[in-house]
């Protein structure tokens, strides 16, 4: 036997409901163990349930409603348990239910649902009782909503009745328009027929009339044939006319140029035989060639180093440049560093190379300016200015290196210029026959414009 919250037997728990719970007292006893459920610990929960701690009220009433209903049935301590918290939350109703007098204004579910739950003396009833009540309330809300339903029905009937009415009048006032338009389109029809019979009569006199016009086309164009034929009769005759005129031009063209070859012939047999008479021998020297004077060829890098000039002047590197055919190679970036060393590589290597184009205009000579490819971060996009070879060193070769390869292909006898200021690269390059300059002379030939 269950004891009461009071601690005394509870006669309730004896009794039983002789038929399947209502609908309407299920869901509200499922929703009351949901509500309590969240005030149990997981020990105090039956182990079928207790997969469905962590679910919130809503998704617990949804999912595990059969199981909550089933444990509140056969297990006496959770329904108990159960009760307690539906003790706390409506403590009203569940005294009213033990006192034996539920309040008559409470709605019969709850009523019933607590009762269910509780089970105090003559729950059973209080069940059935709401179950009947719910049932009765059903039958009338079902009532109403007929006679609702069939009142709307007779109204849509009625509308409908009015509609079919005004669309049968409308159909009519349509029928007898669409005769009268019919009756309009056959008086049409008919002026159409005249029309086309009028329009055929007239096409077959224009048929008539283009015939006519055809034949007169056909006479006019014969006589045109005819005309044509007596034009091209005399054109014929008037180029035969041309071309002998042309023929006697070129025949006393002929006269006239045959005289003229005859003299010239005899003038250069007059000369052949003046030459043999005179017996004079060949030209092999020129009048120019017996003045005393350096010839261009003849003078090397090492005769303008010979000359009274200091080693900065910068009219040193004019005279090598006015020697035939000289090559000006400047190490790019030891100049640019020797000169203005604070800029960015970029700018000095554009400043340089501006510079290097309006020497190689004034001079004539052919200039390549080299740059060390280790100094670069990334490839340079850079298009060389006019009369400037640019050259940057592969990945593992210096620039120092790279102008001793340009030294070595060059021929022997031609006159090299390598500026730098590297002694190594000097002194390598001047063993290969080149003329070093320092980078200072070169910036201050540069500097002067």
């Amino acid at each position: 036997m269950v004891e009461s919250a009071s601690g005394e037997p509870d006669d309730g728990a004896a009794e039983v409901l002789d038929r399947p719970l209502p609908d309407g007292v299920r869901r509200r006893v499922v929703q009351i163990v949901s509500d309590g459920f969240g005030g149990l610990t997981v020990s105090e929960l039956p182990a079928q349930l207790r997969q469905y701690a962590r679910f919130t009220p809503t998704r617990r009433t949804k999912f595990a409603g059969n199981a909550m209903a089933a444990a509140l049935e056969s297990d006496p301590l959770f329904r108990q348990r159960i009760g307690e918290r539906l003790r706390e939350a409506q403590p009203e109703l569940t005294g009213a239910l033990d006192a034996g007098s539920p309040p008559p204004a409470a709605d019969p579910l709850d009523v019933a649902a607590a009762a269910y739950v509780l089970r105090p003396t003559g729950w059973v009833k209080l069940v059935t009782a709401a179950g009947e009540e719910a049932q009765r309330a059903d039958a009338e809300r079902v009532d109403d909503e007929t006679r609702a339903e069939l009142e709307r029905l007779r109204e849509e009937l009625a509308a409908a009745r009015g509609q079919t009415k005004a669309e049968t009048e409308r159909l009519r006032t349509e029928l007898e328009s669409a005769k009268k338009e019919a009756e309009s389109m056959h008086r049409k029809l008919r002026g159409a027929l005249s029309d086309v019979k009028r329009g055929e009569a007239a096409l077959r006199k224009a048929a008539a009339e283009a015939d006519a016009v055809r034949a007169e086309g056909q006479a006019q164009v014969s006589a045109a044939e005819s005309e044509t034929r007596r034009l091209k009769a005399r054109l014929s005759e008037t180029e035969a006319a041309l071309e002998a005129s042309r023929r006697a031009a070129r025949e006393g063209r002929s006269v006239e140029d045959m005289r003229v070859r005859l003299l010239l012939d005899t003038v250069l047999e007059a000369t052949q035989g003046l030459r043999r008479e005179l017996a004079l021998p060949p030209v092999s020297v020129r009048p120019a060639e017996t003045v005393d004077a350096v010839e261009p060829g003849r003078m090397t890098p090492k005769d303008i180093a010979a000359r009274a000039l200091s080693e900065n002047d910068p009219a040193i590197l004019d005279q090598l440049l006015a020697l035939p055919q000289a090559h000006l190679v400047v190490d790019g970036y030891n100049v640019t560093k020797t000169g203005y060393p604070t800029m960015p590589l970029e700018k000095q290597r554009l400043r340089l190379l501006g510079s290097l184009s309006q020497l190689a205009a004034q001079t004539g000579a052919e200039v390549t300016c080299v740059f060390d490819g280790a100094e670069l971060a990334a490839p340079v996009l850079l298009a060389p200015p006019r009369g400037v070879r640019v050259l940057f060193s592969k990945p593992g070769v210096t620039a120092d290196e790279l102008i001793r390869q340009l030294v070595r292909a060059e021929p022997p006898g031609r006159p090299v210029v390598v500026v730098s200021t590297d002694r190594e690269v000097a002194d390598g390059i001047a063993k290969a026959g080149a003329r070093p300059v320092a980078s200072v002379v070169l910036l201050k030939r540069l500097s002067r414009g």
